[in-house]
């Protein structure tokens, strides 16, 4: 008789991962993922904090930093393999790091650029790349087989019920037509399962970013869902859990994005 092996695999952008070694620690003890991966590490390869990791037992790492801005990060309890890094920003920067686990699971972890303020490519050259970067995507997941998870900070809310309120952000970057169109698009490209919608059906409420301008982020609960975790169709029976760990956004010196937490029977 064949056993299942569950695997606990947690995305989040930690916005400097040397800035929150004290808040990374306390989720990894409290919530013990098997894998992270990490977004928006701002820091180089050579400076990332290795040690913590190690201490916590997650002796497997990847990494794809740069200076200041950017970065992404994977760390394993259990062996990762074939480290791949794609420039979907056609610019050099450090925005997606893929790895595969000894079952055969593609992990591809993905930082999608915020896009700036204005959501006009003509006066806006940030939000032009970002929009690219999308398609760049939408090209690349119409080509891959399955067993794939592609999780991440895509910084887009695709639902209306993914804002806190879709009237007053529909001219907002992250959830203007054009961009929820392109991650339509790239979901339909390969089919991908949303794990926050199928635990979590909409309209219910489902956030994982609230701005650091409000005064009492819980309070006013202005949030929007950019963060996600997307399945291959082959995969679909192997999810048995989704949450977002919203209660990390309350902890001293905290992310602006809550962490998301998908449990895994193979």
């Amino acid at each position: 008789m064949s056993t299942k092996q569950t695997l606990k695999i947690a995305s989040w952008n930690i916005n400097s991962v040397r800035a929150r070694l004290e808040i990374v620690e306390r989720f990894l003890t409290e919530y013990q993922p098997d894998v992270l991966c990490m977004q928006e590490t701002k820091v180089v390869d050579g400076s990332f904090p290795e040690g913590l990791f190690r201490r916590l037992g997650y002796n497997h790492q990847v990494l794809n930093g740069q200076p200041m801005h950017h970065g992404v990060a994977i760390v394993s309890r259990i062996p990762v393999r074939e480290d791949e890094r794609l420039d979907w920003q056609a610019n050099g920067e450090a925005r997606h790091i893929g790895v595969r686990l000894e079952n055969g699971l593609r992990i591809e972890n993905v930082y999608v650029p915020a896009g700036g303020e204005e959501p006009d490519r003509t006066i806006n050259r940030k939000f032009g790349q970002k929009l690219d970067f999308l398609q760049r995507m939408i090209d690349w997941s119409g080509k891959l087989g399955g067993s794939t998870l592609l999780l991440g900070d895509f910084n887009v809310a695709p639902l209306e019920c993914d804002v806190w309120s879709h009237k007053q952000l529909i001219n907002v970057v992250s959830h203007t037509q054009i961009e929820r169109d392109l991650l339509g698009h790239l979901q339909s490209s390969h089919n991908w399962i949303d794990l926050g919608r199928r635990f979590v059906p909409a309209p219910e409420r489902l956030y994982t970013w609230w701005s650091y301008r409000a005064q009492d982020w819980a309070k006013s609960d202005r949030g929007r869902r950019l963060d996600h975790m997307w399945l291959s169709p082959d995969l679909a029976e192997t999810a048995v859990s989704h949450q977002v760990a919203e209660g990390c956004r309350s902890w001293t010196r905290p992310s602006d994005h809550a962490p998301l937490i998908t449990e895994f029977a193979f």
